[in-house]
């Protein structure tokens, strides 16, 4: 019983903390002497302050600044580095008194599809549900395969129809297919952000298919076949990572009125995925950028590019041992860098 009472205060505490509001604000003195001052992730994922100190940049650790000025971890200070620190997984960077990403506040996106998602999305569902009423339920994946059935006269007509069905089959009856459209347009707005990121999921692979090219032309290249075969490995290992995501959340929207019969949960399920994937991709969007440039061919420039995309992709996606491993190789063969100090 003592247990039992013990983690009903807790919880009770834990209500009746203040609301940290939807602006970073910090209490402590520290925080507002510097004008440049900034919070990021590192290359490894790890949250932290950045500022400087005359010609320096000091980097310091979210949980460095709570032991040093002592934050409790019911304090307004020690909470919101916990806000900011999950937020930077969904923005590059934020400042105090910036707003903090709506993924942490509302479960809303930060960020917006183009319409075209959103059709796509719309598309996608209702082409599902006339799949399910001809008793043949299945996804369309093509994008230029959904455009050309959607646009189908005769399949117009059967969208129109399912809408009815559905709408009967929910227990609404027949006459209120007008809530079936509602439906479906909720869920249409939800995965419009799946299908925005399955476009930038494509602009991924298009570099996993150079790196593939690089491999084989630097595969007699003693200096560079180990980093070129090993960022070629690491690429593959992300792309199963993300091709995952999309395959799950394929597969929930694979029973239509499943999905329709529990909505709330099935948007709740949709935007997980969709943060989990945005924080995931968002890292890769100035490699996108760069890679768009880069031909596959033997070059100094190529060079340099294999090395830098190895840096992003083996904190992220090496296995924990072999990681575990190079860092302490690494930090022995390093020099002290200078014009940084981390805390």
């Amino acid at each position: 019983m003592a247990a039992d009472a013990s983690g009903k205060d807790k919880e009770k505490d834990k209500a009746e903390l203040p609301d940290l509001g939807n602006e970073i604000n910090f209490e402590h003195k520290f925080f507002t002497s510097f004008e440049d001052l900034y919070f990021r992730l590192t290359d490894s994922g790890e949250p932290v302050a950045v500022l400087k100190l005359a010609t320096n940049e000091a980097v310091l650790s979210m949980e460095g600044i709570k032991r040093e000025f002592n934050l409790k971890p019911d304090s307004n200070d020690f909470r919101m580095l916990d806000k900011v620190s999950e937020g930077l997984q969904f923005v590059r960077g934020l400042r105090p008194g910036d707003p903090l990403p709506k993924e942490v506040t509302t479960r809303e996106a930060s960020w917006e599809p183009q319409d075209r998602h959103r059709r796509i999305a719309y598309q996608r569902l209702t082409m599902q549900l006339v799949t399910w009423l001809t008793g043949n339920e299945h996804v369309i994946s093509s994008v230029t395969e959904l455009a050309q059935v959607a646009d189908d006269p005769q399949v117009k007509k059967n969208v129109q129809l399912a809408f009815t069905e559905a709408a009967e089959e929910l227990g609404l009856g027949r006459d209120n297919r007008d809530e079936v459209v509602r439906y479906i347009e909720t869920l249409a707005k939800e995965l419009a952000y799946i299908e925005a990121l399955r476009d930038t999921f494509g602009e991924v692979q298009k570099i996993d298919e150079k790196l593939q090219g690089l491999r084989r032309i630097y595969g007699a290249d003693r200096s560079m076949i180990e980093t070129a075969d090993q960022v070629a490995r690491l690429s593959q290992r992300a792309l199963k990572v993300l091709q995952d995501y999309f395959d799950q959340v394929d597969a929930q929207t694979g029973e239509i009125l499943a999905m329709l019969k529990n909505i709330e949960n099935q948007i709740g399920y949709i935007r997980e995925v969709r943060d989990a994937l945005h924080a995931r991709l968002l890292p890769w969007e100035d490699f996108i950028q760069v890679w768009k440039s880069i031909f596959v061919v033997r070059s100094d420039e190529n060079t340099n590019r294999i090395r830098d995309i190895y840096q992003f992709l083996a904190p992220r996606y090496m296995q924990v041992n072999d990681w575990v491993l190079m860092t302490r190789r690494g930090a022995q063969k390093a020099k002290p860098l200078g014009g940084q100090m981390r805390w």
